[in-house]
Formats: C-alpha cells, structure tokens, sequence
C-alpha cells in the first residue's frame, strides 16, 4: 500500500473519528441547552451567526486551500505571509460587522443585534491570530492532533455554555461559551508546531499566487454564503424567532450526514487529490470512483435509517415545544443525498485547480432559493418552505456534474446507481415502519404548519 493511501485511510479514520466525538458533544449539549434555554434565543443566534458568517465568507480568499494545494505551502515565507493576510482580513471583517449592524438590526426589527454581533464579532479578530499549523497539518494529512485539539476545545467551550446557562439561562451562556473557545484556538494553535511560530511578513509571489488561486476561491464562498444562508436570511423574515429557532435545532440534526462527508472532502479527499493531480484524467478519475464508492454505500444506508427514524429521537428527547421539528428534519435530511453527492466531487474539482464551478453551482443556487422559498412557503406554509430548504441545491449539483464531464471525472453513472440503492432501502424501511403502526416520519405536522401567517389573519 502506498503511502498516499496509508495517510488517506488514517485521515478518513480520524476524521470520522472526530465528526462522531464532535457530533455526540454537541448533542448531548442541545439537549441541555434547549431545556434551558427558549426556542426564541436560538433564533435570535442563527440570524446573528448569518451574517457574521456572511462576511466571513465574503472576505475568503482560500488561505487554508492555498497552503495545502500550492508547492509552496510548506515554506515559510510563504506561511507567513498567509498568515498576515490572514490578520488584515480579520480587522476588515470586524469592520464589516459594524458596518452592517444597524442595517440589519432595522431590516429584522430587533434592536438586541444592535449589540449582538459586534459582541460576537470579536472572536473573529481573536480567530484572525491563529496560527497556519491548523492548515499546514492537513497539508501533511496529520489529523490526529488537530483532532484532539478541536476536540480538547469544543469540550471545554461546550461546558462553559451549559454551566452558564444552568446559573443564568440567557443568551450570553452561548456568547461567552463561544469566546472562550476562540481564545483557546488562539493560544493553542501555535503550539501545534513546535518551533514554527508565524510572524509577519510579506513575499510579493506569494501573495501573487494566493490571489491568483483564491480568486475563484472568493466569488465562490461569497455566493457559498448567499445559497448555504438564503434559507435563514429568508426564513429570518418570514418566520417568527421561535419557529426559527426550531428549524435551526432541525437544520443541525438533519445536517449531521454532510457535515461528516464536508470534513472528509476537506480533510481527506482534498490533499490526497491535490497529491495526484498530475495524473492522466481516466487514471484518476478510476480512482475517484474506486474511494468514492466506498465511502457513499455506508452513507445510503445510514442517511436511509436517519430519514426513517430520527423524527423518532426528536420526539422521545426534545421539549414539546420542540415538536415541529421532529417533521422538519426527516425532509431536509432526505435533501443531504444529492447534497453529498456534489460535495465530494467539488473537492476533487477544487484540487485539480477547477474552483469557477463551485462558484457558479452557488450562484444558481441562491437564485433557485430566493424564488422557492418565498414561493413554497405561500404555497404550503412551513411545510413548503422547508420542502425547498431540502431541495435547494439541485442546481449545484448539476453544475458540478457539468464541470466533471468537462474535465474528465464524470460519475453520473455511478450517481444513478448509488441512488438507486439509497432509495431502495429508504422505501423498505418506511414500509416496515408503516406495517408496524409507527406513522410516517412527517406526521407531526400540524394544519398550522400549511398556512402562511400573513393568511391567518386574513
């Protein structure tokens, strides 16, 4: 075997590794949280987080995938002057959350995202001083200790928020939970490396190609944030805060499939393609294939099982205020499969140096989004929004399948295929869960939940 794959399989095994570890923590303390804290509060954070994100991403010019895919992501003129792109771009990003605040505190018409997101906003500044160990070690592949590290800080932060809530169940268990979590990636991110701490400094050809390589890297997570956040930037208006505090505890749980797929591609898939990237097309595109089958299988069947049964887990652990969600989140988890399916073939896009088809996939994205959503939701209420949510990405997906025909790493086919067994099991076992007098898993929708509010009034 060879050492490209021996790294590939270690990366794979540790990053699933970490996604389970991650994913059982932040359960257990959504749970915990969402007993101590109204619906209402976690509204009010996934609109802040919104933008906060927004120009996060608006701002990205692909430092952490230039340091893995360039031949120079291991020198260290190179590493640092990333690095001090790295802290320029946080202040501008500070600036852009103060900038935007009083928009849309006006626009949503609560005045607490006055103080909010500029209060949230200092983690980024406090982010921006992270060192490039982070990147420089998925570069190499050696995910063991950036596993235990976002491990180690994820299980301290999520305390921090729950015994904070416990004493004070106010939004600020959440705020202070997420700072300090921020500070500990900041210190502890330097001592990744020993010996290799960033400074500041400046090699014009390496910021000539990180430019160069993030250009696309930029419009595509700028139009990334407008299609991955429509769904809460529209819902955000649409919705009361409760309601959207409820989708989003149903977003997370129903997101958790791609979430663990995004990590691999990022983590795994990435670097091992960028390693073999000089390749004759039909040489690595049999290779993609090969991998791709092996991860996906596992991935129908359990996203399959998750469908059938997880409004099943909602209803048995949440509070009933909680309910609605135990509908929504079997619709937008059926909604991860295409989803999957595209996210693992746009990394291999991304590593091959093709970044313009991701940016175009979520243009048509967004466009799709902002017109099905409205349209959905004065259609079917909640039901059809969420319904579009679930179905919004199609465009990408068929974007991305366009891409790959062109540069040879078509896997239509095998697309077909996998679906096919995907939807066979999803059948059989919603046939099963019917023959035994359990429902179908969106029979907790309510006849409220198919009328718009401006037609309640009415």
């Amino acid at each position: 075997m060879s050492s490209g794959k021996k790294l590939a399989i270690k990366g794979a095994a540790w990053t699933i590794a970490s996604y389970g570890s991650s994913q059982i923590i932040r359960f257990a303390s959504n749970l915990i949280l969402t007993r101590l804290l109204v619906p209402e509060l976690f509204g009010l954070m996934n609109l802040a987080y919104v933008f906060i994100t927004g120009i996060h991403l608006f701002s990205d010019i692909g430092l952490g995938p230039s340091i893995i895919q360039n031949k120079r992501g291991e020198e260290r003129e190179f590493l640092n002057t990333a690095w001090t792109l790295q802290v320029i771009r946080s202040f501008f990003i500070f600036i852009g959350l103060i900038i935007i605040t009083y928009p849309v505190a006006s626009f949503y018409e609560d005045p607490r995202l006055l103080w909010l997101i500029p209060i949230i906003g200092i983690n980024t500044l406090i982010t921006g001083f992270n060192s490039t160990a982070i990147s420089s070690l998925n570069r190499q592949m050696a995910l063991k200790r950036v596993v235990i590290f976002q491990l180690v800080i994820q299980i301290v932060s999520t305390t921090v928020m729950v015994v904070w809530a416990w004493f004070d169940r106010s939004i600020w268990a959440i705020i202070v939970g997420g700072f300090i979590g921020a500070l500990m990636e900041l210190v502890g991110s330097h001592f990744l490396i020993p010996g290799k701490s960033n400074r500041f400094a400046w090699d014009k050809e390496a910021a000539k190609e990180i430019f160069s390589y993030g250009k696309w890297i930029f419009l595509s997570t700028a139009l990334f944030f407008l299609c991955s956040q429509a769904d809460r930037l529209i819902l955000g208006k649409i919705f009361t805060l409760t309601m959207l505090g409820i989708y989003g505890i149903a977003f997370t749980l129903g997101d958790m499939p791609r979430q663990v797929i995004i990590a691999i591609s990022g983590k795994v898939i990435f670097p091992s393609i960028s390693m073999l990237a000089e390749l004759p097309r039909e040489e690595l595109r049999a290779k993609i294939l090969k991998n791709r089958k092996l991860i996906l299988i596992p991935l129908a069947v359990g996203l399959a099982i998750f469908v059938s049964f997880g409004d099943m887990l909602i209803l048995t652990l949440y509070r009933k205020e909680y309910t609605a969600a135990s509908w929504m989140m079997p619709i937008l988890a059926l909604g991860i499969w295409h989803t999957t399916l595209h996210n693992m073939m746009a990394s291999c896009l991304l590593a091959v140096g093709k970044s313009q088809y991701a940016a175009m996939g979520n243009l048509v994205t967004f466009v799709n989004l902002c017109i099905s959503i409205p349209l959905g939701y004065h259609l079917k209420g909640n039901l059809g929004a969420v319904i579009a949510v679930a179905l919004g990405d199609l465009p990408t997906y068929a974007v991305t399948n366009y891409g790959l025909w062109r540069e040879g790493l078509t896997c239509f086919w095998q697309d077909i295929q996998l679906t096919g067994l995907f939807v066979g099991v999803l059948v059989t076992l919603i046939w099963c869960r019917v023959a035994f007098g359990l429902g179908l898993p969106i029979d907790k929708i309510s006849p409220m939940d198919l009328i718009p509010i401006n037609q309640l009034f009415q």
